[in-house]
């Protein structure tokens, strides 16, 4: 691979990896809270709770995230003109120096870059809802009843005994869904956002040379490569409590 070709190659990989990471991080951002809610919820003693948010997780985990991509972007549109929806209001959001609108009325539609934060967070919040859960139930219930004993509420009692052992339990099935988080937001593309991936394709077919797509697996690598460190140091950290 020759100057030329890097010249021409990496500012517009560098500007599909700045989208990549957007998604990435704002995915994150959003659907572990949403996880974690969910997973209280999953565990509420309301039956009705229980369900709705148990079918929720089934139909999230049980059909493709590109599914769920296109049902958000293309799909969402055809609702509001089946229920007669009022007229049309837009909203413009600047979150975090990223610009989010979207328009409710006649018809709900969503920019793809809007499109593929719903979309990925609803999915990967009930990916992180299931280990969230699993790693609050496979915590022995006499924790829960001696913090009960000693007048603990339930509050107090998942912030101090229960969520700091949940976290060092979760960590390693949180970092594996991490990483598949990085190789997901290639799906994006589908929706015409131009990420690493579309912007990989786009060199490739321009300049005639499959080079590009060496160069892009060493972006993914990098990036995956940084997690698992970052989730290791994590989890030594927390071993020692």
């Amino acid at each position: 691979m020759d100057l030329d070709m890097i010249n021409k190659l990496l500012p517009v990989m560098f500007e599909g990896l700045k989208i990549t990471l957007n998604v990435f991080w704002m995915t994150l951002v959003f659907s572990i809270p949403f996880g974690f809610i969910l997973a209280l919820l999953k565990r509420s003693k309301i039956k009705a709770v229980n369900w709705i948010v148990s079918t929720y997780i089934w139909l999230l985990r049980g059909t493709p995230l590109m599914l769920q991509l296109f049902f958000v972007y293309y799909g969402l549109p055809y609702f509001g003109k089946t229920f007669g929806l009022p007229e049309t209001i837009i909203f413009d959001v600047n979150m975090f120096g990223i610009n989010m609108q979207w328009q409710i009325g006649t018809s709900i539609v969503f920019p793809p870059f809007t499109a593929a934060i719903i979309a990925f967070t609803m999915n990967y919040g009930a990916y992180f809802a299931e280990i969230f859960r699993a790693g609050i139930e496979s915590i022995d219930k006499g924790q829960f009843e001696s913090a009960k004993a000693l007048g603990y509420t339930y509050w107090q009692t998942m912030g101090k005994i229960i969520m700091p052992q949940m976290v060092r339990l979760t960590l390693p099935p949180v970092s594996n869904e991490t990483i598949t988080l990085v190789k997901d937001t290639a799906l994006i593309t589908a929706v015409s956002l131009v990420d690493l991936m579309r912007a990989t394709q786009l060199r490739v077919a321009d300049m005639a040379n499959i080079a590009p797509f060496g160069v892009a697996a060493v972006f993914y690598l990098v990036l995956t490569l940084i997690i698992t460190i970052g989730f290791r140091y994590l989890e030594k950290r927390f071993c020692r409590y």
